[in-house]
């Protein structure tokens, strides 16, 4: 409703899920994409990484009602052009959709503030920042302990949890950092200094 008062703006299609938003821009090509995090089906995340890797010109933005840092560092480093929060949307949507469609990112100035705070904690520090990585604490947590050599039951007595959930992190971490095997991670354990080489 917003978006189709604005004259410059033509609402070309809307998505029942994730994979109908995939579907419909193959079949309509538009300039920007407003994605939703939670979605049935396929969810927001995993259809900005399938749309940007098969459509890079298309923008996406997403609009959601998630303020978790994690969820917007994972999706601008999936290439998101912006984060709106759904309780901004009647005075950011519009500016957010005109700056994705020139090219440019537009954040809610909490998430902009967040995300200048860690730059220049990782300029003081001389480190980038593990959470850029997109993972939760918890993931990170896992990720040292494979990255040490644990075993799934090992690190599943260590952190008190099950091995499946142990293996439902790893499977996030995995797809998260786009790494596919335990070698793999323990060079970007080491590579973070998370663990020492």
């Amino acid at each position: 409703m917003i978006l189709g008062t604005q004259p410059d703006f033509t609402v070309v299609g809307e998505a029942e899920g994730g994979a109908d938003a995939v579907r419909l821009v193959e079949e309509l090509r538009p300039d920007v994409v407003v994605m939703d995090i939670s979605m049935p089906g396929m969810n927001g995340i995993e259809a900005t990484r399938t749309i940007r890797k098969t459509h890079p010109a298309v923008h996406v933005l997403i609009l959601t009602m998630h303020e978790e840092e994690s969820f917007v560092f994972q999706l601008l480093q999936l290439g998101a052009s912006g984060y709106v929060l759904k309780r901004a949307a009647a005075t950011d949507l519009v500016d957010a959709v005109r700056a994705a469609s020139r090219g440019e990112a537009f954040l809610y100035p909490a998430v902009a503030r967040s995300l200048v705070q860690d730059y220049l904690e990782n300029v003081r520090s001389g480190r980038r920042s593990p959470r850029q990585d997109g993972l939760t604490d918890r993931e990170r947590e896992v990720l040292v302990l494979i990255a040490e050599g644990l075993t799934n039951a090992q690190i599943a007595e260590k952190l008190f949890i099950s091995v499946k959930t142990v293996q439902t992190h790893r499977t996030h971490i995995m797809e998260k950092l786009d790494l596919h095997d335990r070698g793999h991670l323990v060079r970007y354990a080491v590579r973070k200094g998370l663990i020492q080489p």
